[in-house]
C-alpha cells in the first residue's frame, strides 16, 4: 500500500480537493478555550450562522484561570470576560463546557485524553499550537488560528495543504533519570526549531513503543517546537488500554468496530517518508535549556555551546546568552535558580507528579526557590491526593495548587518576576514567555525536582 499512517488517517478525512491547492479535511473532534475562541464566535453572530456539530466541540478553560482560589471571582478583568465569553458561547451553541468548579475542568491537552475524546485515527484541531499531544493516540492533531476555529465551528471541516511526512526513529535503552522530556528537547536540540517545518512527524522506534501514553504525550507535544505541524505514534496495545471505558470511547460492539480499524492504524512496510532520521536512545542524557528557545538545549553535564559551532546566527546566539547572562562554555551545573514549575500541557499529567516526587520524597525544599505545582486537571489533582504523593510533598515543603497552564504562558496571575531563573517543565522558553524578563530553563520533572531541593541546577542522577 506504501501507506504511513499519517497518509492513512489524512486521506480517510479529506472530503474534497482543491487542485492546486489545500485539501478539505473534516474534523472529529474540535477542542475550544477563553482565549481563542471569542472573536470566532462573534463572527458567527455576525454572520447568523450556528455551530454545525456541537457534540463534536469541547469547551474547557484553562488559559488565563488563576491556580489559587478558584472559587472566587477571577480578577483580571480581560480574563473574567473571555471566561465568561466561553461560558455564554458555549450554552449558546449547546456546547459541552467545563469551566472553573467543574470536577472534568483542567488543561484541555490534558482532559482530552483523560475523557476519551481522543481517539486513534480521529482529526482533532484546537486553537493552540500544542494539540499536537493527541497525536499520541495515532491521530492528527494541529493547533489553528481564530479564523479557522470559526471555519470549523461552522463546517466542521477546515481547509490544509497535506504536509510532507518525517519519521523519526530512536532505538537503545535510555539511561536511568532520562525522560520523555529529555528524548524530546534532544530532538528539538539536533534538528533546531525549524527542523521539521512543512513536516508532520512519526515517532517510531523501541523508545517510543516503551513509553507510557503519558510519555508520548509529552513527546508530541512537543512536536511544534520544531517546527512540525504535528507529531504521531502508532496506537498499540498500551494505547487502547489507556483509552478503554473512558467516558467518550466506543463501548460494547461499537468499541469491537473501532478496535478492529485502530489495529491497522500502522505505516506499511515499504511506507515512503519524505525524510527519516535515526538516533541512539542510548545516548540521551537528561537534558537542560540555557537559551531562548527549545532548540537551545543540552546534556545537563555539559558546557554551554561555543556560539562559533551554532548553525544560526552568530549575533542572535549570543544576544540569547545575554539575556540569560550565561557566557559560552560555562556548565549549567551549579546555576542558581529562583521558581521551578511542574506542570503544563507538557507536563502537568500524574506520572510527572509521580517522578517529581520520586527525588524529593525525604528531602526539603531549598528556602531561596519558590515553587509552583500546578495538576493539570483535577482527575491528576486528585489521584496526586489519593496516591498518598500530596502528604510527601507538604512534608517537604511544597504546596499544590489547582489546575490551569499557570506559569507556561503568563496569561494569569503566575508570573516569573525580571530577571528571575525558573526551571520549568513547560514547552518554551522564549524572552518573556513566564512573564515580562522572565528567564527559563526547560527540563524534565526530575530535574526540577533536583533544582527544588538543591535551589541550584542539578544532575538529577545524582540524587537517586
Amino acid at each position: 500500500m506504501n501507506k504511513t499512517l499519517f497518509d492513512k488517517v489524512w486521506d480517510s478525512h479529506v472530503v474534497h480537493r482543491i487542485k492546486n491547492g489545500p485539501d478539505v479535511l473534516f474534523i472529529d473532534r474540535h477542542m475550544v478555550h477563553e482565549v481563542t475562541s471569542p472573536v470566532a464566535f462573534l463572527g458567527l453572530k455576525n454572520r447568523n450562522v450556528n455551530v454545525l456539530f456541537p457534540e463534536k466541540t469541547f469547551a474547557t478553560a484553562d488559559h488565563n484561570t488563576p491556580t489559587k482560589n478558584q472559587h472566587l471571582p477571577v480578577k483580571d478583568p480581560l480574563s473574567a470576560n473571555q471566561l465568561k465569553a466561553l461560558e455564554d458561547n458555549s450554552k449558546l451553541h449547546g456546547i459541552s463546557y467545563w469551566g472553573l468548579g467543574h470536577e472534568k475542568n483542567g488543561i484541555v491537552h490534558v482532559v482530552g485524553p483523560e475523557y476519551g475524546i481522543t481517539q486513534p485515527g480521529a482529526t482533532i484541531v484546537c486553537g493552540d499550537s500544542h494539540t499536537s499531544t493527541h497525536g499520541a493516540f495515532g491521530a492528527i492533531a494541529f493547533g489553528i488560528g481564530t479564523s479557522e476555529v470559526e471555519m470549523v465551528l461552522s463546517t466542521q471541516c477546515i481547509m490544509q495543504p497535506k504536509a510532507k511526512k518525517m519519521r523519526i526513529s530512536i532505538d537503545g535503552k535510555l539511561s536511568k533519570a532520562v525522560t520523555p522530556k529529555d528524548v524530546a528537547l534532544f530532538i528539538i536540540s539536533e534538528l533546531s526549531t525549524s527542523g521539521a517545518t512543512g513536516y508532520f512527524v512519526e515517532y517510531y522506534g523501541s523508545v517510543f513503543s516503551e513509553m507510557s501514553m503519558e510519555g508520548r504525550m509529552t513527546v508530541c507535544n512537543l512536536s511544534i517546537e520544531m517546527g512540525a505541524r504535528g507529531g504521531m505514534i502508532a496506537p498499540d496495545e498500551k494505547t487502547f488500554e489507556y483509552i478503554k471505558d473512558r467516558e467518550f470511547t466506543p463501548r460494547g460492539k461499537d468499541w469491537d468496530k473501532a478496535m478492529k480499524y485502530w489495529s491497522t492504524l500502522k505505516s506499511d512496510a515499504d511506507a515512503i517518508f519524505d525524510k527519516e532520521l535515526c538516533f541512539d536512545g542510548e545516548t540521551i542524557q537528561p537534558m537542560i535549556t540555557y537559551g531562548t528557545n527549545p532548540g537551545m538545549g543540552m546534556s545537563i553535564s555539559n558546557g554551554i555551546p561555543n556560539a562559533k559551532s551554532q548553525k544560526g546566527g552568530v549575533k542572535t546566539y549570543l544576544k540569547s546568552l545575554e539575556y540569560m547572562n550565561y557566557n559560552e562554555g560555562e556548565s549549567m551545573l551549579g546555576k542558581k535558580i529562583d521558581f521551578v514549575f511542574l506542570g503544563s500541557c507538557t507536563n502537568g499529567r500524574i506520572e510527572d507528579f509521580r517522578a517529581f516526587t520520586e527525588i524529593i520524597k525525604g528531602k526539603k525544599k531549598a528556602p531561596n526557590v519558590t515553587a509552583w505545582l500546578v495538576p493539570g486537571s483535577h482527575k491528576v489533582e486528585k489521584a496526586i491526593k489519593k496516591e498518598g504523593l500530596l502528604t510527601i510533598l507538604n512534608e517537604a515543603g511544597f504546596e499544590l495548587r489547582e489546575p490551569g497552564c499557570s506559569a507556561c504562558l503568563a496569561m494569569n496571575d503566575d508570573k516569573i518576576p525580571p530577571g528571575k531563573y525558573a526551571v520549568s517543565t513547560s514547552n518554551r522558553n522564549f524572552e518573556g514567555r513566564q512573564g515580562p524578563g522572565s528567564r527559563t530553563l526547560l527540563a524534565s520533572p526530575l530535574v526540577a525536582a533536583a533544582a527544588a531541593i538543591t535551589g541550584i541546577v542539578t544532575d538529577p542522577r545524582t540524587l537517586f
